[in-house]
């Protein structure tokens, strides 16, 4: 029988990077199609985040150049605000860092993972550093890195300075094996091309391993408004939440910490929080001990709040999702935004719906996912925007859901999207967000189905006036003997009855 010691002498204690480096598949590094798709996804998302949130149209540059069987060379530049030296080495080779997971704003990335979880994804597949050319408008630099994944750090192994043309912006440069590229519905072109519909104010520019330069052209020369930080709602907050915030404020007393910290809570709420609670507002607020927090927090669950606040929010836009889906030539298409609404007692989010009909559309229903902009190309099956277009009754709006021609398109906007993993393709059910989007197709389809029943009656009448032309000369010649007219000038009148008619 084995001591204690014995089966502690492996004992060993992972960091992030390495956790990961074990398990890849739950960034989504699975599969040599999906792999490549999820390379450029990380890249393409941190530059459009860094465009807009530096108020810039994105102008993204992707290439792609086989290397080898089941090995390329990928590279992503963007025209954004370009990296700080020192900032290189945790922005691309440190996991669970960057500017935007520990805010409580929209953004495309949340957990501070995707762009080092890709630089690792290279690192372990092909041995080879990832490369790095970043400008912030003066001095250009070359760098070359590796991730520590014992530390979980990034490590420059060779920085070079190179003379500057005029050129802002950050390129990224790795080489990944075990990937590989095709047009399918689940490669790199289909992603880019989801991604230029969500943003049609980005021009992108693709280069395929073949040489093939395609063009996504920008339809909107408007920048969306940058998102705001948006302070945490009361019915969101968990006791351990509380506790963290309390530790880390400047705010002495509580009431000033809960006013100043949460949204919704004013000087009235705050003595109702201190009534039900029964815990002093004028406690000092670094004194504060799980037990008071949790008494806190069951108050907050007992209080009428009003909803969280929007304003930090920033759809699409019906307009905008319009020109997005001008892609598809549709001979019509709609767009929905629905209300803000929230989940989980009190993070916001909003729905947006586009539906086309026709042009390029094949028959059978296109569902185009995406979350903040961002596309979801993968585990359709596990979402809940696939969930909620299931349960659409199609044929009460003269829908035959296998043969008739649309995209659907449906984007979620959320301070934080429940993800149902790091890989960050599937939105997870959340009752909330399942029903506003059921909502939102069906006054999306109520539109359509005005339109089909135009159609269609457009098309009888069509066809109406084609019976009766085909019949003309021969009734023309029955009214010419009953009426002892000229044929022709019946004929002539008959024609223009009908076109009067069914004009």
């Amino acid at each position: 029988m084995k001591s204690a010691d014995d089966l502690f002498k492996e004992f060993k204690i992972l960091s992030v990077s390495e956790f990961f480096k074990k398990n890849a598949d739950m960034l989504g590094y699975t599969g040599k199609i999906r792999s490549m798709t999820i390379l450029i996804h990380e890249m393409v998302t941190n530059a459009l985040d860094a465009c807009e949130e530096a108020g810039i149209l994105p102008e993204i540059r992707v290439e792609i150049d086989q290397k080898g069987e089941s090995h390329y060379e990928i590279s992503v530049e963007d025209n954004a605000t370009g990296i700080p030296l020192k900032f290189i080495p945790d922005v691309f080779g440190r996991m669970l860092a960057g500017s935007k997971a520990h805010r409580n704003m929209q953004s495309r990335g949340q957990q501070g993972i995707g762009v080092s979880g890709a630089v690792m994804y290279s690192q372990v597949t092909t041995g080879q550093p990832a490369t790095i050319i970043s400008s912030t408008g003066d001095e250009v630099w070359k760098v070359r890195m590796n991730l520590d994944l014992q530390k979980n750090a990034g490590k420059i192994i060779e920085k070079t300075k190179i003379e500057n043309d005029g050129w802002r912006g950050t390129k990224i440069i790795i080489e990944a094996k075990d990937v590989t590229y095709n047009r399918s519905r689940y490669s790199p072109y289909n992603y880019l091309r989801m991604s230029s519909i969500a943003n049609p104010h980005a021009r992108i520019e693709f280069i395929e391993p073949d040489g093939t330069k395609i063009i996504f052209p920008r339809s909107s020369k408007e920048v969306p408004k940058p998102p705001k930080i948006m302070k945490l709602h009361p019915k969101g907050m968990t006791t351990d939440d509380l506790l963290v915030m309390a530790r880390n404020t400047k705010t002495r007393k509580l009431g000033s910490f809960l006013r100043t910290e949460l949204s919704r809570i004013s000087k009235k709420k705050l003595d109702e929080i201190e009534r039900v609670s029964g815990v002093s507002m004028e406690m000092n607020t670094h004194r504060l001990t799980w037990k008071d927090a949790e008494k806190i927090i069951d108050a907050f669950k007992k209080i009428d709040f009003m909803a969280p606040s929007s304003e930090g929010l920033i759809p699409i836009g019906e307009e905008n999702i319009m020109k997005g889906l001008s892609l598809v030539e549709p001979e019509f298409s709609i767009a929905v935004t629905r209300s803000p609404k929230t989940y989980r007692g009190g993070i916001p989010f909003i729905v947006e719906i586009g539906l086309a009909y026709g042009g390029k559309n094949e028959a059978g229903i296109d569902i185009i996912r995406y979350a903040n902009r961002s596309p979801l190309v993968f585990d359709q099956g596990g979402c809940v925007i696939n969930e909620a277009v299931k349960s659409i009754d199609w044929r009460r709006y003269g829908v035959n859901p296998d043969s008739t021609p649309l995209t659907l398109f449906v984007n979620i906007v959320s301070t934080h999207i429940p993800y149902t993993s790091a890989g960050k393709q599937a939105v997870a059910m959340e009752e909330e967000i399942y029903n506003e989007i059921r909502f939102g197709i069906m006054d999306a389809c109520r539109g359509l189905k005005r339109f089909l029943s135009l159609k269609r009656r457009a098309y009888q009448k069509k066809q109406r006036k084609e019976s009766l032309m085909k019949y003309a000369p021969e009734s023309s010649k029955a009214l010419s003997k009953l009426t002892g007219e000229n044929p022709d000038k019946v004929k002539d009148l008959f024609i223009k009855l009908i076109e009067k008619r069914y004009a």
